[in-house]
């Protein structure tokens, strides 16, 4: 991780966990109720460490954010792009959990109470570091120049 910015870390990072947690959800142990894991909606009653309500396409979605985050954290830009795009996605599933029942047939994702904290959390987090640490990376990029 020697030579990178602070900005593409956390985009490894991320990415990293996203994969974990997205290969977690279909381990049965840490995915309680895995036998009623369904493809997608309100149905299936897996939950990822009990709490996080998951489908095959909710975990589909993490390995999609891992390997993203991964291959964004080559460069710092494609970092910023994945943490600010990714934190953006988050923010926008935050409020679509917020205002959709958990019963209503358009929870597709499956998402609930929990997942939608744990979602605003990851966005503003996500949207907080492209910023920061951009502008951070930026200003030590600057500096270091001749």
């Amino acid at each position: 991780m020697k030579n990178r910015q602070p900005v593409q870390v956390v985009a490894l990072l991320a990415g990293a966990a996203f994969l974990l947690v997205g290969v977690l959800g279909f381990v049965p142990g840490i995915t309680s109720g895995f036998s009623d894991l369904s493809f997608a909606g309100r149905q299936s009653e897996a939950h990822l460490l009990g709490l996080f309500q998951i489908s095959v396409l909710h975990n589909a979605v993490h390995l999609i954010f891992g390997v993203a985050g991964l291959a964004a954290a080559r460069t710092a830009g494609a970092a910023r792009g994945f943490l600010l795009g990714a934190g953006a996605i988050y923010l926008a599933l935050t409020v679509y959990g917020f205002l959709i029942g958990h019963d209503s047939p358009a929870n597709f994702v499956p998402v609930n109470a929990a997942d939608n904290l744990l979602h605003l959390g990851l966005g503003l987090g996500m949207v907080a570091a492209g910023l920061v640490l951009a502008r951070s990376g930026d200003a030590q990029h600057t500096a270091a120049r001749p």
